[in-house]
């Protein structure tokens, strides 16, 4: 058995690469690491989005748990982090959202969370494999009364529409704002929560029936919400991906507004309130280098980690930073969560926009793009890393480095999650960096596949 976790908890082909027999393993594994030190029945809240795999694995997995004599409560489908807020407020001992995120629908993924609400560390995960891989040796397994139990509660969510409303301090009317479900764990409480705060609200992708989530809608296809909202005469678009802790915008001409133009806006408007910790946004090496320019020009700082939503929230808790995120709209707000919230992004963006009376375009225009090129390299998965000690591939991306010096970048990094090498190219000239960037990722797949 390889190396289970990625960056962002187990994920697979369901019932291919993530059986229901490793979801029962991760089930047990999981249940004994993170409830080891307490001395009375664990709870630990599960939860799922949209996928046809869902209640599959879920039914392996609360198996798992249960067999190791904790209580299992199933929320039902929600937001990713929604668990992160309700392992908190109702005293849980861990949970466990069942998701592939903003993946196609064949995938699916298990990520832990610990009693804090934080995802788990290195050593933690590490742990749970272990034990996975030694099959709970040594470790006794309760019989009669002690075997754990099974529950279902989906009203707990109504608690997180409550808290996610209340990170604002007015309401949203008098916005029109058309929302892309993605056919995920969206589609129910995203509408909720918006009309509870007032805003004029129209919905689409919020029909989910096992196949659809992120087919041709939600932040990963964002065509259909771009047209709708010029279409419908909304004054803005919020697209979320499947389980909902990313959240992108469109303004009211058709045009995207990525992560780190939302992180511009709301970083902007917390400066000005004096709420921006050490004036500092995290961000990642992936940022647009308008993002840069934007943060020079208006006096705040810019911290840079490596890929992934797991180091930026690192660099955050170590540092006392409030605010930090990613270009692809998961963004962190440690006021009030401890994981990346798509609902409470797009409600303290349009907060912004109440509050100032300004347009998303107007606001916008704080921060420029410069043209980011990024085109997936198809490789095998376990060779995914070894561009940086192949000598050829190596020697290509020094001379692109060397061309575009002064006046762009180029970053090559393996995904986390998927079987893919990411080839991005930042410059002035769109054609020519799309060019070089198609270039290097056909070389980069051919020496790898």
């Amino acid at each position: 058995m390889g190396k289970l976790f990625g960056t962002d908890g187990v994920r697979g082909i369901a019932n291919s690469e993530l059986t229901g027999e490793l979801a029962f393993g991760l089930g047990q594994a999981g249940a004994y690491v993170l409830t080891k030190e307490t001395h009375k029945q664990p709870k630990i809240l599960v939860a799922r989005d949209t996928r046809i795999s869902g209640k599959m694995l879920e039914s392996a997995l609360v198996s798992g748990i249960c067999s190791m004599g904790a209580k299992a409560i199933c929320i039902g489908v929600v937001p990713t982090p929604a668990v992160a807020f309700l392992i908190r407020e109702i005293g849980a001992d861990a949970g466990v959202m069942i998701s592939a995120s903003h993946n196609p629908v064949e995938f699916n993924g298990i990520k832990f969370f610990n009693s804090e609400g934080y995802k788990l560390r290195d050593e933690l995960e590490e742990e749970i494999e272990t034990i996975l891989i030694n099959k709970v040796k040594g470790i006794e397994l309760p019989i009669g009364e002690s075997i754990g139990t099974w529950t279902t509660n989906e009203t707990l969510i109504e608690k997180y529409v409550d808290f996610v409303c209340d990170t604002i301090p007015s309401d949203l009317k008098g916005l029109k704002v058309l929302v892309d479900c993605a056919n995920g764990a969206a589609s129910y409480v995203a509408p909720l929560a918006l009309k509870k705060l007032g805003a004029e609200i129209e919905v689409i992708h919020n029909k989910p029936n096992g196949l659809n989530i992120n087919k041709k809608c939600g932040s990963t296809h964002m065509g259909d919400l771009k047209r709708q909202v010029v279409g419908r005469g909304m004054a803005v678009g919020i697209a979320f991906d499947g389980d909902a802790d990313r959240c992108l915008a469109v303004d009211e001409s058709g045009k995207m507004i990525d992560g780190d133009q939302i992180m511009s806006i709301i970083g902007l408007d917390m400066k000005y309130d004096d709420k921006l910790h050490d004036d500092t946004i995290v961000t990642t090496v992936m940022s647009n280098l308008g993002f840069s320019v934007m943060a020079k020009e208006n006096g705040l700082n810019l911290a840079y980690t490596q890929v992934g939503d797991r180091y930026v929230l690192e660099h955050m808790l170590n540092n006392d930073y409030n605010l930090g995120g990613e270009q692809s709209g998961h963004v962190i707000f440690l006021d009030y969560n401890t994981t990346g919230d798509g609902l409470i992004t797009a409600i303290q963006l349009l907060y912004v926009m109440k509050k100032t009376g300004k347009t998303l375009s107007a606001l916008a225009k704080i921060m420029d793009i410069f043209p980011q090129v990024l085109i997936n390299a198809k490789v095998n998965n376990i060779k995914k890393y070894d561009y940086l000690k192949d000598k050829e591939i190596q020697e290509r991306i020094k001379q692109l480095e060397e061309k575009f010096s002064g006046e762009g970048r180029v970053l090559i990094r393996p995904s986390g999650t998927e079987p893919l090498v990411r080839v991005m190219i930042e410059g002035k000239n769109k054609a020519e960096i799309q060019k070089e960037a198609k270039i290097l990722a056909e070389f980069i797949g051919n020496k790898l596949s």
